[in-house]
């Protein structure tokens, strides 16, 4: 999480002590914000804590679509598989013959 007090910085700051932001970033693991004519421009993270949240990203997107086929589920909006490969044989078998 990031700490606004502590993680954010100008980027001139960042850019005058680049290596000492790296060891922090590498320490704490929490991105630095970083502040141009003082408007927060540009959030800088370490690659790990970067991949760990794509990873809860891609998982919570994930949850919603495994949310959002249970209501269907529930709601009656969906089509038994065995129903849906029936009319798939149908189908196939017409155009066969």
């Amino acid at each position: 999480m990031v700490d606004l007090l502590d993680d954010t910085n100008p980027l001139s700051d960042f850019q005058r002590d680049a290596p000492g932001f790296l060891r922090q970033l590498k320490a704490t693991g929490r991105p630095v914000v970083l502040t141009v004519d003082g408007k927060a421009e540009l959030v800088v993270q370490d690659a790990a804590s970067y991949q760990k949240l794509l990873d809860l990203a891609e998982r919570a997107e994930r949850m919603d679509a495994l949310r959002a086929s249970i209501a269907d589920m529930q709601a009656g909006r969906v089509t038994p598989a065995e129903d849906m490969l029936a009319e798939m044989r149908q189908i196939l078998g017409a155009k066969q013959g």
